[in-house]
C-alpha cells in the first residue's frame, strides 16, 4: 500500500488547502491563508502519496490549552484508503492535552463523536443582503483598525476562549477587508469584519451588545454576504431571519472537553469554520 508522507504545510500547500475547501463548498475568504498561518505556522499539515498532495488538516494550537481543527480533507482518488485517518491521527497527536474544537459537517458528525467530540451548538450559514438601518443616537461606527489594538484584542477575548493577537492583527489588516467597530461611551460595543470570497463577502467575527448594534454594523458592510451564525444565540438567528437572509447549510461546533466559557449572548457570527 502506498505511504502517506505527512509534513508541515508550505504557504503554497495552504493555498491549495483553500482551493480544496472551496471545492467542498465551504467558500473560504480569498486571503484567509495569510492570517491562518500567523495563528500557528506549524499547525497546517499536508499528506502526500508519491509526492502528490492527497490529504490535509489544520491543527492550530492556541494558549490556555485550547486548539482548533479544520481543513480535514482527503482528495479523490485518495479517499477510502486510510489516508484521511492517518493525517487525522497525526493532527490529534499535535493536539494532545488540549480542548480541541472543530466545525463538523453533518455527514461526519457521527465520526467526530466516535473520536471523543461532543456538540456544543450548530453554526448555520446565512446568506443575503441586510436591510439598511438608521443610525443609533448613542453609537458611533468607526474603522476598527483606527482603535488601539489592545482594546480590540481584549474585546475579542470575550467571545473566543484564548488570546489570538497575531492572528487577529493579520485578520483585520489584510487587503480588501472592512472592519467596522461600534463605539458607545468610549467603549467597543460591537465588531464586524467582512472579507471577499469567491462568490460574496464572508462576515466574521460578528459581535455586538444588542441586535440593533449588530444590524447597524451589517448595514455598513459590503453585500451580498454570508455569516456563520451560532444557533445557541436565539437573538442572532432571529436577527438574520428578520433581515431576510436565507440559511444555506450548517455545521456542528464540537469540542473534546466541553464548550468553553465565552459570551455567547454577544456572539452573532463566528470568525471562521477553519480556525474557530
Amino acid at each position: 500500500m502506498p505511504t502517506l508522507e505527512i509534513s508541515v504545510a508550505s504557504l503554497d500547500d495552504v493555498r491549495l488547502m483553500g482551493r480544496w475547501a472551496a471545492d467542498e463548498g465551504w467558500n473560504p475568504g480569498r486571503d484567509d491563508r495569510f492570517a491562518f498561518l500567523s495563528a500557528d505556522p506549524q499547525g497546517f499539515l499536508m499528506g502526500r502519496v508519491g509526492g502528490v498532495p492527497a490529504a490535509c488538516i489544520s491543527v492550530v494550537r492556541y494558549e490556555a490549552g485550547h486548539g482548533f481543527l479544520g481543513f480535514y480533507i482527503a482528495r479523490e482518488p485518495f479517499r477510502g484508503k486510510g489516508f484521511g485517518l492517518q493525517i487525522w491521527q497525526a493532527g490529534m497527536r499535535r493536539m494532545a492535552g488540549r480542548n480541541v474544537g472543530l466545525d463538523g459537517v453533518v455527514e461526519r458528525q457521527a465520526d467526530y463523536r466516535a473520536s471523543g467530540f461532543t456538540t456544543a451548538w450548530s453554526n448555520v450559514r446565512f446568506a443575503g443582503v441586510p436591510a439598511p438601518q438608521d443610525a443609533l443616537p448613542d453609537v458611533q461606527l468607526v474603522d476598527a483598525r483606527s482603535l488601539p489594538f489592545d482594546a480590540i484584542a481584549a474585546y475579542d477575548r470575550r467571545f473566543f476562549p484564548a488570546a489570538r493577537d497575531s492572528f487577529l492583527a493579520c485578520w483585520l489588516s489584510l487587503p480588501d477587508r472592512q472592519a467596522v467597530a461600534a463605539v458607545r461611551d468610549g467603549q467597543i460595543a460591537g465588531l464586524g469584519v467582512a472579507r471577499p470570497s469567491e462568490t460574496e463577502y464572508r462576515v466574521g467575527p460578528l459581535y455586538g451588545e444588542s441586535p440593533q448594534i449588530v444590524a447597524l454594523i451589517l448595514s455598513r458592510l459590503p453585500a451580498p454576504l454570508t455569516i456563520d451564525v451560532p444557533d445557541i444565540n436565539p437573538a442572532a438567528i432571529k436577527l438574520v431571519t428578520r433581515q431576510g437572509m436565507q440559511p444555506q447549510f450548517e455545521t456542528a461546533r464540537m469540542y473534546t472537553a466541553g464548550a468553553p466559557r465565552i459570551d455567547l449572548s454577544g456572539l452573532f457570527g463566528v470568525t471562521s469554520l477553519e480556525l474557530g
